[in-house]
């Protein structure tokens, strides 16, 4: 069993691909990734205005924020304002993009699973 105190869950952090966000994003793995399993977890946090790419996961996604005002959009749909507390439920293969807005950083604790299938920038949040 490992506890990760919440003092230390946005701290020492590593970049993100650069090749599926737009800014800067950094997480820090909570569960390794599990090929039997195809699952991972990680705390990600994103700088002011920094957004992921479009992309969907074959098993589903779960967001849970724990700092800052974000943003989360599925296709053909508005963008929601996500805050402290609040758990985004993804289903399978729904493409969709979440970051912080132009206000300051934003975190989630992410859980993924299945593949990523990483498609084009997202647009920038309506704030």
């Amino acid at each position: 069993m490992k506890i990760t105190p919440r003092a230390q869950a946005l701290r020492d952090l590593t970049p993100m691909e650069a090749a599926h966000f737009t800014g800067t994003a950094q997480s820090r793995p909570l569960l390794p990734a599990s090929p039997a399993l195809s699952t991972w977890a990680a705390v990600v946090r994103f700088e002011t205005g920094a957004r992921n790419y479009w992309h969907a996961h074959a098993g589903g996604q779960l967001l849970h924020v724990i700092e800052g005002v974000g943003w989360v959009q599925a296709r053909g749909a508005d963008a929601q304002r996500i805050g402290l507390g609040d758990t985004v439920a993804v289903e399978p293969n729904e493409e969709h993009w979440h970051g912080a807005g132009r206000s300051g950083p934003f975190a989630h604790v992410v859980v993924n699973i299945g593949e990523t299938r990483w498609l084009e920038a997202s647009p920038a949040p309506p704030e």
